[in-house]
């Protein structure tokens, strides 16, 4: 078990960038998978991005590939999210989550309690 605590949302304007972290607890963090998902107002949750356990790995939806880059810092037992030229398409609760087994979407089992990001035209 992890447990995930993100920071780092708010409110910005088209165009301009946002990093959000995701901090883990346990000693075992560089064991996890790591993911971020982004639920929209009156939408289902999405995948958004993920990254292995060493950082050598991503995966991300075409939607936000070449803006966002997922990184994680083992030693801090954390996980980022830099998001630049931010739409107000990206607006959403962003949620960090963990998988114990693979990359694949249906293995993030473990989720924090998400942080609001608002982008205005």
């Amino acid at each position: 078990q992890v447990q995930l605590v993100e920071s780092g949302g708010g409110l910005v304007q088209a165009g301009g960038s946002l990093r959000l972290s995701c901090a883990a607890s346990g000693r075992t963090f560089s064991n996890y998978r790591m993911g971020w998902f982004r639920q929209p107002p009156g939408k289902e949750r999405e995948f958004v991005a993920a990254i292995n356990w060493s950082g050598g790995i991503t995966n991300y939806v075409d939607s936000v590939k070449g803006r966002f880059t997922i990184s994680r810092d083992n030693a801090k037992n954390s996980v980022y999210l830099q998001m630049n030229s931010l739409k107000p398409e990206d607006t959403a609760v962003y949620y960090c989550a963990a998988s114990m087994y693979s990359m694949r979407e249906v293995d993030f089992g473990y989720w924090g309690q998400g942080t609001q990001v608002t982008v205005s035209s």
